[in-house]
């Protein structure tokens, strides 16, 4: 009998690998993964602990207008870390607007630069 062991990766489209990257590296604290192959379009794989988070330039299909301003309320990539604080204060540093949870979680709400929603939950 197969199961599902755990998620390997996520993928997020971007429009511009460099600035994406800086976000998830400098922003985040994400590590290169260097194995990415050579492929036809630009791109990063990212590590996120034992996980991914596959950065593809390519164009998106989706609507990036219109979008709910809590990213809650939207597709999102959730992600444990540990020193949430710290976190929140390079994102104030960079103005990237973000919420905290309203349930009493400390986790927090916020947008990539391509709009894609990121929620960091603290463990």
């Amino acid at each position: 009998m197969s199961e599902i062991l755990g998620i390997h990766h996520a993928s997020v489209l971007v429009s511009n690998t460099e600035a994406a990257v800086n976000f998830y590296v400098n922003i985040l604290g994400l590590s290169i993964e260097t194995s990415r192959p050579e492929m036809r379009f630009s791109g990063a794989w990212l590590n996120a602990g034992s996980q991914q988070i596959h950065l593809l330039e390519l164009p998106n299909p989706d609507p990036v207008t219109d979008r709910p301003d809590h990213a809650g309320r939207d597709r999102h990539t959730a992600l444990f870390v540990s020193g949430l604080g710290e976190i929140l204060r390079r994102l104030k540093e960079a103005n990237i607007p973000f919420t905290q949870s309203r349930s009493g979680r400390s986790a927090a709400f916020f947008r990539d630069p391509d709009g894609n929603g990121v929620e960091l939950i603290e463990r």
